[in-house]
């Protein structure tokens, strides 16, 4: 099977330790951490890029990849996932530091794109 991916783009005021933040978060999420532990899984940050595929700057999106369809999770599912992590990361961010934090897009990725 070719891999899955969802793509999180933090924009506004974010920061390479807020990609970091978010990244970490997501692997410690349960389901993503088994599917990580199981090989099925895999959470990258690559350089994000336009439209036309030509690097943005120093930005940084992340990239959930499902590497297996075996693994009982459809990629409809893995994104409504990864879109209620990032608000729980929002929200804790909110929570421990000051200022509102980065808004961010979570989409299906083509193979292309990455």
């Amino acid at each position: 099977m070719a891999e899955q991916g969802i793509r999180v783009r933090l924009d506004g005021p974010a920061s390479e330790s807020d990609i970091t933040a978010l990244r970490n978060w997501l692997e410690r999420e349960r389901l993503f951490e088994e599917l990580i532990r199981r090989g099925a899984l895999r959470i990258e940050e690559r350089p994000r890029t336009d439209e036309s595929g030509a690097p943005m700057g120093v930005g940084m999106d992340i990239v959930v990849l499902l590497l297996n369809a075996g693994v009982g999770v459809a990629l409809a599912e893995l994104l409504e996932q990864v879109k209620k992590a990032v608000a729980a990361w929002r929200e804790n961010r909110r929570a421990v530091e000051r200022g509102e934090p980065p808004s961010g897009s979570v989409e299906p990725v083509d193979a292309d794109d990455r």
